[in-house]
């Protein structure tokens, strides 16, 4: 393809290829099929695949079997562009998918619909930066149906952490730090990953136990208490928490407490805001590391939200619930090739200067290189010679025909 937008994937997508050993040929079909994944309208299959390709249908099947290193290949791509303030973020999403022959098929809670629906599920192990409020993909893993885990004698939430645990060495390359929502809160997730060296962000539910911890001059006999009584969220003891102003319409409390349920000191930032209505909206947010700042403990949570835009990207734009394959490997290609494609999208805005500050949109990337991709084939079929003075202007319009932001 002639046009700059194109050559800048391709750049783009080719250095972060320097840390991995693979061959010409398989980096080249790589560069194709994130293209495609960017280019195709409607379902991302191996039949549209071969389409819009000149390679048939049966290789891209064979193809989507061989193993890539997602994470390293992300980390790679998205290294530059990160601050100094990174952490890892954790979050499942719901995919859809019939039939019973797929491998780990079953029952998944869909957050969207709120309810457990048939299905797939994918977690998401994802960088995000709080100077850029951004998130970046790493790495999708396939969850086992809960069934299937209850033979093993694992429960899902060992299931998570073994997900995160397993792959540390590559992940504390980039922070030690996780964060994740409140469905973590729990110790069957939290203690392997503070036994891998890893400290949790998350939230606690509104009626956790929480307890002072003794701080006073004890004088009595015996080994001094440890404990002072439950934390009352409506009364609190000032003399234990010290507040702060986290912006214009939110306020924090902060304090090291004892919960009961992790069984363990943990720094407590309790968040109060006011909404338009004058309600006061409250949430309990923790941090397994009692020395980190209470403030940059709600930066990261708040910022933990920046994944699910990467799930609604994929899903709307780059095909995440496309997959028509019923081969674990296959798939798992599918959702990380998905998820990588906005990442890479991510990237060309980063390093677009005119389009510092303004809001990146995945359909308006998706629907200008279909335009380039289109707008190739007729150069290419009717012999026009694009570069000319007086076909440049036409050209440039139909490249940003439909778009937004043009």
């Amino acid at each position: 393809m002639i046009f700059t937008e194109v050559n800048t994937f391709i750049s783009i997508v080719s250095s972060a290829f320097n840390s991995l050993s693979i061959n010409k040929w398989r980096r080249d079909f790589l560069v194709e099929i994130f293209m495609l994944y960017l280019i195709i309208p409607g379902r991302i299959n191996f039949k549209q695949m071969s389409r819009y390709s000149h390679y048939c249908e049966q290789r891209f099947r064979n193809q989507f079997k061989e193993k890539f290193d997602f994470m390293t290949f992300n980390r790679e791509l998205t290294s530059p562009h990160l601050g100094k303030r990174v952490a890892i973020a954790f979050d499942p999403s719901h995919i859809e998918k019939s039939g019973n022959k797929t491998p780990y098929v079953g029952s998944f809670w869909s957050g969207s619909d709120q309810c457990t629906k048939k299905g797939l599920e994918i977690s998401q192990l994802a960088i995000i930066d709080i100077d850029l409020n951004q998130s970046f993909h790493l790495e999708a893993v396939q969850t086992v149906p809960p069934k299937t885990l209850k033979i093993a004698f694992m429960s899902l939430s060992h299931w998570y952490a073994h997900s995160i645990c397993s792959r540390k060495d590559e992940l504390q390359k980039i922070s030690n730090l996780v964060v994740a929502d409140a469905f973590f809160s729990k110790k069957t997730f939290i203690q392997p990953l503070i036994d891998s060296d890893f400290q949790v962000i998350s939230k606690f539910r509104d009626d956790a136990n929480l307890r002072y911890k003794f701080t006073g001059k004890y004088c009595g006999k015996g080994r001094p208490p440890q404990l002072v009584g439950k934390i009352n969220l409506n009364e609190l003891d000032m003399k234990a928490f010290t507040k702060v102003q986290f912006n214009d319409s939110t306020e924090a409390f902060y304090a090291i407490v004892n919960s009961k349920s992790l069984k363990r000191d943990i720094l407590l930032v309790i968040e109060r805001k006011t909404d338009e209505q004058g309600k006061t909206i409250q949430r309990l947010i923790f941090s397994t590391d009692t020395t980190m700042n209470s403030i940059e403990v709600l930066e990261y949570y708040h910022c933990r939200f920046q994944m699910e835009f990467n799930f609604r990207d994929a899903k709307q734009a780059t095909g995440l619930n496309h997959s028509q394959a019923r081969d674990l490997d296959k798939m798992n290609f599918h959702f990380n090739a998905s998820l990588t494609t906005v990442n890479i999208a991510k990237i060309i805005h980063l390093n677009d200067k005119n389009k510092a500050g303004k809001p990146f949109s995945i359909a308006d990337y998706k629907l200008l290189y279909h335009n380039a991709f289109m707008l190739n084939r007729f150069i290419e079929a009717f012999g026009i010679k694009p570069k000319t003075l007086k076909s440049h202007h036409h050209v440039k319009e139909l490249l940003y025909f439909g778009l937004k932001t043009a």
